[in-house]
């Protein structure tokens, strides 16, 4: 699974457009990542750039992007309305998908000790990447902003994490970080009113509202013994929120901040809006999310509805995104294109799913043709999908079968393996091809020099080794989708016994087809030791998937038969 995250650095440039250019344009000069946006303030003098990627890729860029502000920025002749306290003032990283949160703060530290190192600047960590809780909140480590730390970072309370502890007067300080990703999340009401909206955003952010003495909403605020307002604590924890009125759209929104989704999903703030707005006599017809989301929140969403109305979460990806969509009213006022709002999505190359993208026909075609790829190592990956989509489709029917409604919950998480298992496969079909190209292009290096011969032949190796694994990693998937068929032919529903059936004869084509493109691409490797592993794991694996395939099978066939 790629480890995907964002990148959100906030520069101390807003006004001159060929300084932020030149940043920007280091960033996305680095293969692997994509800029999402640049977002310059000419008040606070201060520009917020979003771009997205594999996580080595970003911190690689984030680096390259802290070094050319560095360079351009001289913050002894900044200023601006936002707290500040170096060219490149803050840096969190964001796991969107693929890796954790403890992972990306380890490359947030990693960023950092970077940045201190070669770029001779001061870090800080905070949030996540930081381990002193004292000093992990990003206002308290600001404090005092860029003229009160050449004073503040002399006091060993306040050393930087890394790099020098005396301030660059140019560079000023920078901090790193790793945060959660922030859902901008607006809910749209059937009515005007902003005290009413308000009211209903007081239910639910984690800050609650003040307690008033007599009535709640005009009474003296009670203070505890320190003189602070009494709080009564909203309904959702990592909700931030607050009433108001559009008058584009003549209605009133709840804007909320969302920072941790993981905890408190997206369709959970959505259900408690709705409620507390029934409480208060007013209905919740829709929601618009702002910017860019994840991909999970949206099948977590998905997945919720789903089983709220008695249906099989096992669905594929984009049916699970539609009723995400149509539940929380996400189109309601305006279109919501999965394409260009999902991040993941964006992310995506066309390459990543060319043959896949293929009406079946067409693949046919393709395959048919007299090009070598799309060829046995693809067919096997895909022959693994089709098993797979066979067995979830075997899940499916059994939950929706009349007299089963009560057996949805056994169901429902098997169709959901199946739905997984067949994307993995179905992924596999273009690496496969891809696998192979990356073999061709090595074989096209140069080779009239010594050097060159060298560098072609350990790219063929490398290309040869991928071209190894990527099967193999196929008769994986395939392996592990026969819990899920031996389920269904002892407990789904009898009257698709012969799908399942079939959809394991794919599994062993897939098996054994891929464990031929293993032996094929591991024959000329010079590397043995390695060559012989692969080898002898592939071949223990197609042992065990011949066995327990034949086993299914023959239990089928006896009950059809009998």
């Amino acid at each position: 699974m790629s480890r995907i995250v964002e990148c959100v650095p906030n520069f101390s440039e807003g006004n001159n457009p060929q300084v932020i250019k030149t940043i920007t344009d280091s960033i996305a000069a680095v293969e692997g990542v994509k800029l999402l946006n640049v977002d310059p303030g000419k008040a606070t003098n201060r520009t917020v750039v979003t771009f997205v990627g594999e996580v080595e890729a970003v911190i690689e860029a984030a680096f390259h992007g802290i070094k050319t502000a560095a360079q351009l920025i001289d913050m002894s002749q900044h200023t601006g309305e936002h707290p500040r306290m170096g060219a490149t003032d803050v840096c969190p990283l964001i796991p969107i998908s693929g890796i954790s949160m403890e992972e990306t703060a380890a490359y947030a530290q990693k960023l950092a000790e970077r940045v201190g190192r070669e770029l001779n600047i001061p870090v800080y960590l905070y949030e996540s990447a930081q381990t002193n809780k004292k000093r992990a909140n990003l206002s308290v480590i600001r404090a005092g902003e860029y003229e009160g730390f050449f004073e503040k970072i002399k006091s060993p309370e306040w050393k930087p994490d890394f790099g020098p502890a005396q301030m660059n007067a140019q560079t000023g300080a920078t901090c790193i970080g790793a945060r959660d990703f922030l859902i901008a999340y607006n809910v749209n009401l059937n009515t005007k009113s902003t005290r009413i909206a308000n009211r209903i955003a007081f239910d639910i952010r984690e800050a609650g509202r003040v307690l008033r003495e007599g009535n709640p909403y005009v009474g003296k605020i009670v203070t505890d013994d320190n003189g602070e307002p009494v709080r009564i604590p909203g309904k959702l924890k990592h909700v931030k929120g607050i009433g108001w009125y559009i008058e584009e759209y003549g209605i009133a929104q709840i804007s909320i901040n969302l920072t941790n989704f993981r905890e408190t999903p997206l369709h959970k703030v959505f259900e408690e809006t709705r409620k507390a707005a029934e409480d208060r006599g007013v209905r919740v017809t829709g929601s618009e999310l702002v910017g860019l989301v994840p991909l999970q929140p949206m099948l977590d969403a998905g997945k919720y509805f789903l089983e709220k109305q008695g249906l099989s979460s096992g669905v594929n990806e984009a049916t699970l995104i539609e009723i995400a969509i149509k539940s929380m009213g996400l189109d309601e006022l305006s279109a919501f294109d999965p394409k260009t709002r999902i991040i993941e999505y964006l992310l995506k190359e066309e390459h990543d799913s060319r043959l896949v993208s293929m009406t079946v026909a067409d693949f046919a075609h393709e395959t048919a043709s007299d090009s070598v790829a799309p060829g046995g190592g693809s067919i096997s990956a895909l022959a693994g999908a089709l098993g797979a989509s066979l067995g979830t489709m075997v899940a499916n029917l059994s939950a929706v079968k009349r007299g089963w409604e009560d057996r949805v919950a056994e169901f429902s998480p098997w169709a959901e393996q199946g739905q997984k298992l067949k994307d993995k496969l179905l992924s596999l079909v273009d690496e496969d091809t891809r696998a192979f190209d990356t073999i061709m292009s090595a074989f096209g290096l140069p080779k009239e020099t010594n050097e060159q011969k060298t560098i072609r032949k350990n790219a063929i190796q490398d290309a040869s080794k991928y071209a190894t694994e990527v099967p193999f990693r196929t008769m994986k998937a395939a392996y592990e989708c026969l819990p899920l068929m031996k389920e269904m032919a002892e407990k789904g529903n009898p009257n698709s016994l012969s799908d399942v059936a079939v959809g394991v004869l794919c599994i062993k084509t897939a098996v054994r087809g891929a464990w031929l493109n293993v032996l094929i691409n591991a024959k000329d490797l010079d590397d043995r030791e390695w060559a012989n592993q692969m080898v002898q794991e592939a071949q223990a694996l197609l042992k065990a998937n011949h066995s327990e395939c034949d086993a299914i099978v023959n239990s089928i066939e006896k009950q059809l038969m009998a």
